[in-house]
């Protein structure tokens, strides 16, 4: 279901936007806040997990147990980072059926060698364009159901320059990739660019202080992106908040002076939907 509603969207009117969840409760404030996407960061995912960077540390089956979470915790489409497949053309076959099994809507792939790097950092590796074109049509076979979304991304800006990273993605088209993610363009006229040399619908990266100039949707969708997600702006900010509230705590050796930036005990209670779940308990006990 949740493929057939990004579908939808995908063929609907308008820019998508998608905020960066790193677990089921990150995923289900950004439904709550009326987006009409989840991405499931792996970047986040990592630090969430595992305490570590996003270096490769993240396995496919604990990447798909998070993915899974998310799409029980909402109902809007998750859209799910599987970094590179996790191995060769089996392991990129095995990635799509679990993803898709854990009921997301999407899987993005990208062309990175082991260990991957983040889209923005530097010292990344590429296997080679034959390789993912491979890896590709591997995912495209895999899939059951024909609604599910293969998304191929290219880190090739940083690593061999623009136009080998525009030959990659219209190669990544021919192989049947549904949407194509352009990592880390270097300006406007970059981006600009590949929305005019791409038939696909685009993914755009907005990541603060990276690579990339940071649009707002309405100008992304004036270029041509169909897809914009904001993988790290929830986390940093969780990060930020957390961190300064524990200071506070052992400063002021007290919660009570901290309790104008937190939520109550009720009201996470309502936010988590507990008096639902306490009417269903009552309602087979009648």
């Amino acid at each position: 279901m949740q493929s057939k509603n990004l579908r939808a969207l995908l063929n609907a009117p308008g820019i998508i936007r998608a905020p960066g969840a790193y677990d089921a409760w990150s995923a289900k404030c950004i439904a709550e806040a009326g987006f009409p996407a989840v991405y499931m960061t792996g970047y986040g995912v990592a630090a969430s997990l595992l305490g570590r960077p996003d270096i490769g540390f993240a396995s496919m089956t604990e990447m798909v147990a998070v993915a899974r979470n998310m799409a029980v915790a909402v109902d809007v489409p998750v859209i799910a980072d599987a970094d590179n497949g996790y191995g060769g053309i089996h392991n990129v076959m095995r990635t799509i059926c679990e993803y898709e099994a854990a009921g997301v809507a999407a899987a993005q792939l990208e062309d990175q060698v082991l260990p991957k790097r983040c889209g923005h950092m530097e010292g990344k590796e590429l296997i080679t364009k034959a390789e993912m074109v491979a890896k590709v049509r591997a995912a495209v076979a895999a899939r059951k159901n024909p609604d599910f979304v293969i998304i191929a991304r290219t880190d090739a800006r940083a690593v061999g320059g623009f136009d080998e990273a525009l030959d990659r993605v219209e190669a990544y088209v021919e192989a049947g990739a549904d949407v194509i993610f352009f990592e880390a363009p270097q300006s406007v006229e970059e981006m600009r660019g590949v929305a005019t040399r791409v038939k696909k619908p685009l993914l755009a990266n907005m990541v603060e202080k990276g690579k990339t100039p940071v649009l707002t949707g309405k100008e992304l969708e004036a270029l041509g992106y169909k897809i914009v997600i904001y993988p790290v702006t929830a986390l940093y900010a969780a990060s930020k908040a957390l961190r300064t509230t524990l200071k506070d705590l052992r400063s002021y050796d007290s919660p009570i002076p901290l309790l104008p930036q937190m939520l109550t005990f009720p009201e996470f209670n309502e936010a988590i939907g507990l008096d639902s779940y306490r009417s269903l308990e009552k309602s087979f006990a009648e």
